[in-house]
């Protein structure tokens, strides 16, 4: 049966995603096109469009010799990022707090319900989508498409780090506490508290940062060297 022209190519792109994300396919990991095109029984075309778009998404890099490989993941870079993801959350969350409309907590709210219900299952791609969908609820009622579309990128950016933060979490035992937190998070911009709100989205970004550390230093005692960050104003 033919194939609906562009399925092959979101087929490839959402299947390599899903392994990048997951880790399946670990940062540095050679993207051959032939290779692929050989496991998806496809030419080598919709491959190529899928690299295209992960290459978009900043999940795929082209070296110099024109050969693709997986994304590194910057860790040195991760205060700088931690950063502006701090700035970008609580841009995003006083706003929503102020402007929110009955409408926009109703679809927070269930976004607050879908996180949890993906905590419970222990899928962390799950997780993944269920968290940006969270927070971008609250984005979106901010009113501030610019704020938004910022904080989206970050988001995005940061998915491979979070799906590292997911199994720290779960290792410890303390995956519930996200989904307390983005009930907090909730009830304060319900409430228009914007000061609380403020307070929890840094608080919330302070969590991800310091579980990443431990996550990091635990499984790269010798390799990584991550000095202390500097918290935001």
């Amino acid at each position: 049966m033919k194939r609906a022209r562009g399925t092959g190519s979101r087929s490839v792109y959402e299947s390599l995603r899903n392994e990048i994300l997951s880790l399946a396919l670990p940062p540095g990991q050679l993207l051959d096109e032939t290779t692929l095109a050989e496991r998806f029984n496809m030419s080598r075309a919709p491959v190529h469009e899928a690299l295209i778009r992960l290459r978009s998404d900043e999940l795929v890099v082209t070296l110099s010799n024109r050969s693709t490989i997986v994304a590194p993941i910057e860790v040195a870079t991760f205060p700088k990022y931690v950063e502006a993801l701090d700035i970008a959350q609580r841009m995003n969350t006083r706003p929503a707090a102020a402007l929110r409309m009955d409408a926009d907590l109703k679809v927070i709210a269930k976004r607050d319900k879908a996180f949890a219900t993906a905590v419970k299952t222990g899928n962390h791609l799950a997780m993944l989508e269920a968290n940006k969908e969270f927070h971008m609820a609250i984005a979106y009622a901010g009113k501030n498409q610019y704020l938004a579309s910022f904080y989206e990128k970050l988001l995005s950016q940061g998915q491979r780090m979070l799906h590292l933060h997911f199994e720290y979490l779960e290792r410890t035992h303390e995956a519930y506490l996200l989904t307390d937190e983005h009930t907090k998070m909730f009830e304060a911009v319900r409430d228009r508290n914007i000061e609380l709100a403020d307070e929890l989205a840094h608080a919330h970004t302070r969590q991800f940062q310091d579980n990443f550390i431990n996550f990091m230093r635990e499984k790269y005692t010798t390799d990584v060297a991550l000095g202390p960050l500097r918290a935001a104003g």
